[in-house]
């Protein structure tokens, strides 16, 4: 069964056949009955690779359920979660029942980063063996620092001889110190203490060099500034083993988004400037930019109340992900193909878990042209913080097809 999909719709099937033969009779009868005329697109499931579900430690804002049940529902069957949960993700036997958690309670594979450094406290490494027994996909300090450089060094090469991918999420906090938004006029503007694109350049760029040094393989995550996409396109032409990718909102938002002191638009990396939002859109269009996260941090409605900095960091992104998406594909960015590869199977491969992926199937049906509202009722997830609240967008996910 190599095409199963017979219709008179206008079905845009972006749906490789190792899926096709995961859908049920029931899918594909739904499927040759759609609507005619109406343009859809079939995807496989989307790979997000950094959200935050709240659980372990923040089920104020969010549980395995409740975002496990919106990263489903908006068609991420598939999530991978940084180690900074409350306890630590550092205990390899502890992550099975996570794992297991997600998925009854979610319904969602869960794919988990362990602790790079004992604690993430940066000063050694943690019990790398015991999390690859664990299951961790792969190990991340996450934003947190290192004691020094020689640390980072010694524990990367500890990490290469277990084989285990990094996942970098790159910031130099002596330079980023307590900011809260892009240095430049909008926080100036504001009285906000800024952050400079160069404390995630300066980082990134001390990461490349060992992992040059040490032939581990690793993923950047977040990357929010030009000079970072222009470090990430020098690292693949010296042909390093690296990926990197962006968050959706990156693309879109700029520290413009600001004004008017908006903490719906707080977040860590900080939006950056109209320069560096249209160079992570070339650096997307020409490669250099493997992937897009959704980066979702679902927050409870006091989180974002109080004044601009004091508030709590984060957007919440699984429920406007696909009309984002959409769009980039209205604006010419990307072909949809383009776009399967950079929010289904890129990420698939970037995380490991190509073969679990394909051999689970699924498929997710997109009405690109769908017009909704981001209203409290629009929304899945628990966290309504989102700075595209009460907009209309174009685009989401109508259907999903998961076993």
């Amino acid at each position: 069964m190599t095409d199963p999909i017979t219709t008179d719709a206008q079905i845009i099937n972006l749906l490789p056949n190792v899926f096709k033969k995961s859908l049920s009779s029931e899918a594909i009868d739904k499927l040759t009955n759609l609507e005619t005329g109406r343009e859809t697109w079939l995807l496989p499931p989307l790979v997000d690779l950094c959200a935050r579900l709240r659980e372990p430690g923040q089920q104020q804002h969010g549980t395995l359920s409740s975002e496990g049940r919106a990263a489903r529902g908006n068609g991420f069957l598939h999530v991978v979660i940084p180690p900074d949960t409350n306890p630590i993700l550092e205990n390899g036997s502890l992550l099975k029942g996570l794992r297991e958690r997600a998925l009854e309670d979610g319904g969602i594979y869960l794919h988990i980063l362990g602790a790079l450094t004992a604690g993430l406290e940066g000063i050694r490494p943690s019990n790398i063996a015991g999390l690859k027994k664990g299951g961790c996909i792969a190990v991340s300090n996450a934003r947190r620092t290192f004691d020094n450089d020689l640390v980072l060094l010694r524990t990367l090469e500890y990490a290469a001889t277990f084989g285990m991918k990094v996942f970098f999420y790159p910031d130099e906090p002596d330079l980023s110190g307590n900011g809260v938004a892009h240095e430049g006029y909008i926080a100036s503007y504001h009285g906000l203490q800024g952050i400079p694109w160069i404390a995630e350049t300066v980082a990134l760029s001390t990461q490349l060099l060992m992992v040059e040094e040490t032939g581990i393989s690793a993923h950047f995550s977040q990357l929010s500034c030009k000079s970072s996409v222009e470090l990430m396109r020098w690292a693949k032409d010296k042909g390093l083993p690296v990926t990197c990718d962006v968050a959706m909102h990156q693309l879109y938002l700029t520290d413009d988004n600001l004004e008017g002191f908006n903490a719906q638009a707080y977040v860590l990396p900080p939006l950056r400037s109209n320069t560096d939002q249209q160079a992570l859109l070339r650096g997307l269009k020409d490669g250099t930019i493997d992937a897009i996260c959704s980066h979702h941090e679902p927050l409870n409605s006091t989180a974002k109340k109080a004044p601009f900095a004091e508030s709590t960091p984060g957007i919440s992104n699984f429920d406007t992900f696909m009309a984002l998406a959409c769009q980039l594909v209205r604006n010419e960015v990307l072909t949809v193909e383009q776009l399967v590869d950079k929010i289904c199977i890129n990420p698939a491969q970037i995380a490991g878990i190509s073969t679990k992926y394909e051999s689970l199937g699924g498929a997710i049906l997109v009405d690109p042209n769908l017009e909704w509202q981001v209203t409290v009722d629009t929304m899945l997830s628990n966290g309504k913080n989102t700075p595209f609240f009460n907009q209309h967008l174009q685009g989401r996910v109508v259907e999903t097809f998961f076993g």
